[in-house]
């Protein structure tokens, strides 16, 4: 039980590390190449005749005194500026890409601090199902209905030795209980059946406790995230200059905690339906595998008891003759 809450505990980190992870937004069509600028001068069309072309990009003339800079500065300075104020918004993207970028780990950050012991709520209500899975399927590759009814044929038959000797060492839960009833026979036979089936039925309930508790519990912390939430949204109404923020981030927080509450407990609800309608299967074969094993050896030992007696009337008639 141990090594298997381990590993769903590392299954549930990985699932949140890695699967949340957000893929990257492409970029857009339209963004500007970061190959250098062309040269405004290049572009700008041919002056008009009696104006001077404007300088070159590369030389600082002397402008007048109140007067505007050349057109060719401007068209330079605008095209030069474009790629620095691009690249912002990428080097803002690599530095905080592995922060926000995971959607599941956001959401446990935004429904506050109720959420741990959902996260150990979920990690133990998934340890349980699991068990329970691969424990139901070993029984279901254990059952051997075959070797029951040879069990029952050598009892009625009055071969008692052999149908213990069929049930020995049996891993079917309904044979063991068998054994158990045909070795104690002579002390109590109805005392060892009962043992016997109450020891198969505790094995297979199992855990069962831990899982109507998870369905209980887990709407109940997302009820309490839900009153801490509003309760942090509310205290700061006051302030006008957080209200809007703080109101919608305890509403977020509520709402999260309430949705992952009720996730959890309809996640266990079935399972935890399931195998009680398993347990109450397997007590019900108990109890008719018991009642069989009963009738049976009660019939036996009553067609002993008439044997013997047809036997012993014979001898006692010719003894009262003479």
């Amino acid at each position: 039980m141990k090594t298997l809450l381990t590993v769903c505990f590392c299954i549930v980190a990985l699932t949140l590390t890695s699967f949340g992870q957000n893929t990257p937004a492409p970029p857009p069509p339209n963004a500007p190449a970061t190959a250098a600028p062309p040269n405004p001068a290049a572009q700008m069309p041919p002056p008009a005749a009696g104006m001077s072309p404007a300088p070159a990009a590369g030389t600082s003339p002397a402008a007048p005194v109140g007067g505007s800079p050349a057109p060719g500065e401007s068209v330079a300075a605008t095209l030069t500026a474009s790629p620095a104020a691009t690249a912002s918004p990428a080097g803002e993207m690599k530095a905080t890409g592995m922060l926000t970028g995971n959607f599941l780990i956001d959401n446990f950050r935004k429904g506050g601090p109720i959420m741990w012991p959902i996260l150990i709520v979920s990690i133990i209500g998934l340890t349980v199902v699991i068990e329970r899975i691969f424990w139901w399927a070993g029984r279901w590759f254990r059952r051997d209905p075959k070797l029951i009814e040879k069990v029952f044929t050598a009892i009625e038959t009055g071969d008692v030795a052999e149908a213990s000797r069929l049930s020995r060492g049996s891993r079917d839960p309904v044979l063991r209980m068998m054994w158990n009833g045909l070795n104690h026979q002579h002390a109590s036979l109805q005392g060892a059946l009962q043992v016997a089936a109450g020891i198969e039925i505790k094995r297979a309930g199992r855990f069962l406790v831990v899982m109507d508790t998870l369905v209980t519990l887990a709407p109940l912390l997302g009820l309490l995230g839900t009153i801490t939430g509003l309760i942090r949204s509310f205290s700061f109404l006051g302030n006008e200059e957080l209200a809007v923020q703080a109101v919608t981030g305890g509403i977020a927080e509520a709402l999260i905690a309430t949705a992952c509450g009720l996730g959890i407990a309809i996640f266990a609800l079935i399972p935890f339906n399931f195998f009680t309608s398993r347990v109450s299967n397997l007590e019900f074969e108990l109890q008719t595998a018991a009642t069989n094993l009963e009738v049976m050896l009660q019939a036996q030992s009553k067609a002993r008891e008439e044997v013997e007696i047809s036997r012993s009337t014979p001898s006692s008639a010719t003894r009262s003759s003479i």
